[in-house]
């Protein structure tokens, strides 16, 4: 799996050059400065709420009159410790669900740029078909809900972990790779829906692959800690480096075993 998330990594350097060889920053700006005002629109929802739900949360549970009682400074260390751990949990979370609307939205560009990245690579061109791009749409809707679902239940399951003491430390990069994982997966799959494999098939086929969608997801969120810049050019630069860390390799590496898959 290491193996597969370096390639992944390095699919994000070989993308940097193909975009400016082959003059494709329309097809990332255009999706890259509607992704940054939605998440520069989450991000405020994000902060406007957070501190609700999680004061919510411990007064529910009675934590915070169990810890106005106890008074004791090493356990508010630990309290104070766990509310940063929620915060950064429920910030993935956040960004989960925003994120998933975007990929519905975003579905019919980036199965777009996924087909124009391969027809450059392998030098001829997809015909276009109107009834294939419903076809991508709606099974970009799909997958997109689908990951939705289980990684809401995996989100539930960290929430819950980040509660136990030392144990619940750890959940922040749990979520991260459970993060990861899910938006390489979708971006992956627009390549795997092009070469005919079935919603399951390309399950299975990423399932044995996952470090190639962790990777392709952790350089995503990377991207994110350089401010508006990063932001317009990750989601296109994640569609594509997904697209070459499946056919860079003209051996037949990964390409073979989709061909196989």
């Amino acid at each position: 799996m290491l193996k597969e998330i370096i390639t992944a990594i390095q699919a994000y350097f070989q993308t940097h050059r193909f975009i400016i060889k082959h003059r494709l920053w329309k097809w990332i700006l255009i999706p890259g400065l509607v992704y940054t005002i939605l998440f520069c629109a989450g991000i405020w929802l994000f902060l406007k709420s957070s501190n609700y739900a999680i004061d919510f949360v411990l007064l529910k549970t009675g934590a915070t009159e169990w810890m106005q009682k106890m008074q004791n400074s090493w356990l508010n260390w630990l309290m104070i410790f766990a509310q940063i751990i929620l915060y950064l949990v429920l910030l993935l979370f956040y960004f989960s669900l925003f994120k998933y609307m975007f990929l519905i939205v975003g579905s019919p560009l980036f199965a777009y740029l996924s087909e124009k990245t391969e027809a450059i690579m392998e030098g001829h061109d997809f015909p276009f078909s109107f009834s294939q791009l419903i076809k991508d749409i709606i099974r970009g809707v799909r997958i997109a809900l689908r990951n939705m679902l289980w990684q809401t239940v995996y989100a539930v399951s960290i929430f819950i972990l980040a509660f136990i003491p030392v144990i619940g430390w750890i959940t922040p990069l749990i979520a991260l790779l459970v993060e990861c994982y899910y938006l390489g997966f979708s971006m992956l799959d627009y390549s795997c829906e092009r070469h005919k494999l079935s919603t399951s098939q390309s399950i299975a086929f990423i399932g044995k692959h996952r470090g190639l969608a962790i990777g392709n997801g952790l350089v995503f969120y990377m991207m994110h800690f350089i401010p508006l810049l990063g932001w317009v050019l990750a989601p296109g630069y994640a569609v594509i480096a997904a697209t070459i860390s499946l056919y860079g390799d003209k051996e037949g590496g990964v390409s073979a075993m989709v061909r196989q898959a």
